[in-house]
């Protein structure tokens, strides 16, 4: 009897033992809280980490480096207290801050063990569809967004996410469908009307390409990338007064950008505005010194101005500075030095157009023409007319036409002679 007296007081010590210390755990964390709540982190973090260590006093620990952004300390210790107890808020907790710090593969074995112990949790589900698109894996990607839609089809960024992975996969169909069921759930949805309206115009469906465009600058007038397509919808079809009026409300949203001043310069200059093309292509020098098209826009101003020096210097300077295919401004030089009566070099700068594009038939053309006004020798002009019957006779009818008359007559020339050409 005395011994079963003695087990319940030492069960009963070892309780109170229990309550004590809970209470003292619990008033201690009591005024780490309170000097939290004061800014005191510093002190707070000194008392957690001479408490005994805990689950409690780690996802403590990690709470306050999350909030004070010291991210590799806060994932440090939630994983520190999941080793201690496995606790879902934490394992969310730690999974976010793995996406933050982009260690995306972490984050997706965190979401994936959330999501099958708990498929109920559409967040997790959610973040875990937008990690598989961050690290290209568009197929999982969509597996998921497939069952968040089942779950609650009214969602639109479930389709918009969808869009995306097919985006990735080249499905046009079925990214354009995403899309547009997308806008179907949400007609304010900016990100789906944004993309319709580039695929749209990609496709050349123009008048699809205009209905998104507007209802997207309807909702955001200030929208940077749709104003972008409206202009140039405005400047293909030639309505360059138009242009400029939506040019230079977005010069005004994000100022000294090289797409503005480069089209506000060619929109004037299609408008005969040569002033004013030129200050806002010199403007579009100033931000990329080193965009050759833009010194071949200069060219064209002074050209269109009779000043055949400075174009000829201007369009000289595009093709030294350009790596990319340069033909539009050997033609654009070629055109110069005919201009300037130096045809031996109108000759070479031809030839330089169509080393970078062997498809530029104008080139080609004019290249034979300016050879047999120049070279005694007319066999040299047959050849670069033969050449373009060859290669582009259904090209330009116009053209063609002129080149076998050329070619006719040079064959009479050299008949005359005595000789007969293939």
């Amino acid at each position: 009897m005395r011994l079963n007296i003695m087990k319940k007081k030492i069960v009963l010590i070892i309780f109170i033992i229990g309550i004590i210390k809970v209470e003292a755990q619990t008033s201690a964390f009591k005024s780490i809280d309170e000097l939290i709540n004061r800014g005191r982190y510093n002190k707070a973090l000194i008392s957690l980490k001479n408490m005994p260590e805990t689950f409690l006093s780690n996802r403590k620990i990690a709470s306050i480096y999350e909030v004070i952004d010291n991210v590799k300390l806060a994932i440090m210790y939630y994983e520190k207290a999941l080793i201690i107890k496995d606790d879902y808020t934490t394992r969310v907790k730690l999974g976010k801050l793995y996406k933050k710090t982009k260690y995306f593969p972490k984050a997706i074995t965190v979401f994936k063990d959330i999501v099958n112990k708990d498929p109920d949790n559409l967040l997790i589900s959610y973040q875990l569809g937008k990690l598989y698109l961050l690290i290209k894996k568009p197929k999982k990607a969509i597996t998921i967004f497939k069952k968040l839609i089942e779950r609650d089809s009214a969602n639109a960024n479930y389709y918009y996410y969808k869009g995306l992975a097919y985006k990735l996969l080249k499905k046009r169909n079925l990214k354009i469908n995403s899309f547009l069921e997308a806008y179907k759930k949400d007609k304010a949805h900016i990100k789906a009307i944004e993309f319709l309206a580039h695929s749209y115009t990609a496709l050349r469906y123009r008048d699809s390409a205009k209905i998104f465009i507007d209802k997207g600058l309807e909702i955001n007038p200030s929208h940077i990338k749709l104003n972008k397509l409206k202009i140039n919808s405005l400047y293909r079809r030639k309505k360059y007064a138009e242009a400029i009026q939506i040019l230079k409300k977005i010069d005004t949203l994000k100022r000294n950008e090289l797409y503005t001043q480069n089209m506000l310069g060619r929109s004037f200059y299609n408008l005969k505005k040569y002033q004013k093309a030129e200050e806002y292509f010199t403007k579009a020098k100033q931000i990329d010194h080193l965009d050759y098209r833009i010194y071949g826009y200069l060219g064209d101003v002074s050209f269109d101005q009779k000043k055949y020096k400075e174009a000829s210097l201007r369009y000289m300077y595009a093709t030294f500075i350009g790596k990319e295919l340069r033909d539009v401004e050997y033609y654009k030089l070629a055109r110069t030095y005919e201009e300037l009566n130096n045809p031996k070099l109108a000759i070479k700068a031809y030839g330089n157009a169509l080393k970078e594009n062997y498809r530029n038939y104008k080139a080609l053309y004019q290249l034979a023409t300016v050879s047999e006004s120049y070279y005694k020798n007319k066999k040299i002009a047959y050849k670069h007319y033969k050449g373009y019957m060859n290669r582009f006779e259904m090209k330009d009818s116009v053209l063609s036409d002129h080149v076998k008359r050329r070619l006719i007559e040079i064959k009479k020339f050299y008949f005359k002679k005595g000789e007969v050409l293939d």
